[in-house]
């Protein structure tokens, strides 16, 4: 299915119970590498736990990249407009609760770029109800060689004041791109605004630790997670 912004139609995978109800939605941000098969899997693991899931397609407008063409997939993800993907976001949540089936309340969660975005949207936006940063890097940068870019206007780090809703925040104790110092530092600002937030780094985990299709994947520290992500959201989006 797709849903319109701005004149484009954004692409989008969608998973909801089976049974009648009204249940909250969860937007699922997908990784540099576009919407693979396992972001549309935790789409349907949400809609297995009572949530109506959409998975947008945020390369929509400039087409997918190739996951092997590592050159192609960061040309494309750094080329990204912050601005229009939370406009994109917005959109998405809009479709959740314009559905029949929603309780009105809407989350996001996004993997590694999906992280940083996930943080975009939390941080520009009042659309969302409860957000999972999931290994979300370039925090403090916009790119490895820029602090910031026309497409990247503001470090997210500085946006971190602005987080409007409760925040969960996930780190691998051996990732570097956010480190755990990175997430520090977020806790550092997030604190001094005085947000509602958690973060925590999991143990004997790197970057995308959740990803069961990359040889970064690492089962316990999933498990955990998953574990943890479910109670967050259904504290904040069920009652």
């Amino acid at each position: 299915m797709s849903y319109p912004v701005d004149g484009a139609a954004i692409e989008a995978y969608v998973a909801r119970p089976q049974e009648p109800g009204h249940y909250p939605g969860v937007i699922v941000i997908h990784e540099a590498f576009g919407p693979v098969e396992h972001i549309h899997d935790v789409a349907r693991r949400f809609a297995n736990r009572g949530y109506i899931a959409i998975a947008p397609n945020l390369y929509s407008r400039v087409g997918t990249p190739n996951p092997s063409d590592t050159q192609e997939v960061f040309k494309k993800m750094f080329g990204l407009q912050d601005g229009q993907i939370v406009r994109d976001l917005e959109g998405a949540a809009s479709y959740l609760r314009a559905t029949g089936y929603s309780n009105g309340k809407v989350g996001v969660i996004g993997f590694c770029s999906g992280g940083r975005q996930t943080l975009l949207m939390a941080s520009s936006s009042h659309a969302v109800d409860a957000a999972v940063d999931c290994w979300g890097g370039f925090i403090r940068s916009a790119t490895p060689d820029a602090a910031t870019t026309p497409e990247r206007p503001t470090p997210i780090i500085d946006m971190a004041e602005n987080v409007s809703c409760p925040l969960f925040v996930v780190i691998g104790e051996e990732d570097q791109n956010p480190s755990p110092e990175d997430g520090e530092l977020l806790s550092k600002r997030l604190k001094q605004a005085g947000k509602d937030f958690q973060l925590k780094v999991y143990r004997n985990a790197g970057h995308a630790f959740f990803a069961d299709y990359r040889p970064n994947y690492r089962e316990k520290a999933a498990f955990e997670l998953w574990d943890d992500v479910s109670r967050f959201f259904d504290q904040h989006l069920k009652k």
